[in-house]
């Protein structure tokens, strides 16, 4: 991490000045999986803290946080925990594609990371900020920019006062090949501004 820290910092000093006035940021991690993916499913467009809480309820109804026990639940169930009909059909549609061996997630971290994208976009549900977040947590892809992101995107507004996607991109590829360190960077500055703390832990 440190090496990557050191290249931001000298590519560009408000990364300088992002971890001097709040230190090093967290660098997130969760284990590879149908878990992780569900998980992200739930957080798309909440927050990480109401989305786990319904991870949780989920989860207590079964036994092992398996797709095959996941495809049982009724959609009665699935409300009871707080999801919401479309996320229902969202997290049912990745099990089934796990339990039909459409989907292999135990080889995905044998692939590139356009690999990984163009399988996974394939399904209903799934989009480029689940796979870039699942990219940088838990394949731990070193170069990523999950452009779809609110706080990515207001920090940068912020900081260089860019407004179109493509010159948030552009501006970005000066911190290849670690843009997923810069984006832990741009996220700690976000929650350390609004004194917010936030557990990525599954």
């Amino acid at each position: 991490m440190q090496q990557a820290i050191d290249y931001l910092i000298q590519k560009d000093p408000v990364f300088d000045g992002i971890i001097g006035m709040y230190g090093s940021p967290t660098i997130p991690r969760r284990p590879q999986g149908f878990a992780t993916l569900a998980l992200l499913i739930l957080e798309q467009q909440v927050s990480i803290d109401s989305a786990k809480a319904a991870f949780a309820k989920l989860k207590s109804k079964t036994q092992n946080f398996l797709p095959a026990e996941l495809v049982r639940l009724t959609d009665d169930e699935f409300r009871s925990a707080g999801v919401s009909r479309q996320k229902t059909v969202y997290i049912k549609g990745l099990a089934t594609a796990v339990i039909s061996q459409e989907l292999d997630l135990e080889s995905l971290h044998l692939k590139s990371a356009d690999k990984i994208r163009e399988e996974l976009i394939k399904l209903k549900g799934i989009g480029n900020w689940t796979i870039d977040i699942y990219l940088m947590f838990a394949l731990e892809a070193a170069d990523i920019l999950p452009i779809g992101d609110i706080a990515v995107i207001n920090t940068i507004k912020e900081f260089w006062n860019l407004e179109t996607r493509e010159e948030m991109l552009q501006h970005a590829e000066n911190w290849a090949p670690y843009r997923s360190y810069a984006t832990y960077i741009l996220w700690h500055h976000y929650l350390k501004k609004r004194n917010r703390t936030v557990s990525y832990e599954l």
